[in-house]
């Protein structure tokens, strides 16, 4: 098998997951999006959180060109990526309980903000406690995990249950269990994870499903252009300056 056709089969599953997720998860995405601009229009803030590679769809909504400025990335360190040495630590840190409410005292997060929170698999501490937390203080959550992780695997949380267990909406990337689109006789494992990919064009369509409802309601929305077009760096200092009791990444 040549690496040209495994090339092909991976676009093709990705697509595929894509086709699935916005035809699926329209009603979804809609109300999402929904539930962010109100958020918005109510004086309220965004965060956004993912642990390991969730991290990475977490941090395309957060200060990019075409993005809501408001929307903030919720750090906890050694999970942001693979940060720390050894990279294991960052998976360890996820199956430790208590973390999610330590993480959330010391934060700026309060009643009438919105948090989406990212985990493929759902089923470890850390997101499950996250959302948990986040909802005791008033905080609407918005969960993007794959629903499968709930039927095949064994939760990691004292309580058995999964990060879709715990949100006012849940986003369903449709991801297989094990994040792994292609599979060869000759190699023991699978290979080629989708869930970025889909994941992260997920969370796009929110956002811009959100940016259109602010519109709808006369609301100008708060977006970000690319610093690297003329003009670009002032509209977003303008941005920052009128939204600046919103915005915590620039601190």
């Amino acid at each position: 098998m040549g690496d040209g056709k495994l090339a092909d089969q991976y676009f093709d599953a990705a697509i595929e997951l894509l086709r699935r997720v916005r035809d699926e998860d329209a009603e979804a995405i809609e109300a999402a999006g929904t539930l962010i601009a109100d958020t918005v229009a109510a004086g309220g803030r965004l965060f956004a959180f993912g642990a390991g590679h969730s991290s990475l769809a977490a941090q395309d909504i957060v200060y990019r060109a075409g993005g809501l400025a408001l929307m903030n990335l919720l750090t906890v360190p050694g999970v942001v990526g693979v940060d720390v040495m050894p990279a294991t630590l960052g998976s360890a840190l996820e199956r430790v309980d208590g973390l999610a409410a330590a993480v959330l005292d010391s934060s700026p997060l309060r009643s009438g903000d919105l948090l989406v929170i990212i985990s493929l698999s759902g089923r470890n501490a850390l997101p499950v406690e996250m959302a948990t937390n986040a909802r005791a203080l008033g905080v609407r959550v918005i969960g993007v995990t794959s629903v499968a992780y709930a039927g095949q695997t064994a939760s990691r949380h004292a309580s058995g249950t999964y990060l879709k267990d715990h949100c006012d909406l849940v986003l369903d990337s449709k991801i297989p269990v094990g994040d792994a689109e292609l599979s060869l006789e000759s190699v023991p494992a699978p290979f080629a994870p989708a869930s970025t990919v889909v994941t992260t064009a997920l969370l796009q369509s929110v956002m811009a499903t959100a940016a259109g409802r602010l519109v709808e309601r006369g609301i100008e929305p708060p977006l970000l252009r690319s610093g690297n077009v003329d003009g670009g760096l002032e509209w977003n200092a303008e941005v920052m300056r009128e939204y600046g009791d919103r915005i915590f990444y620039r601190r």
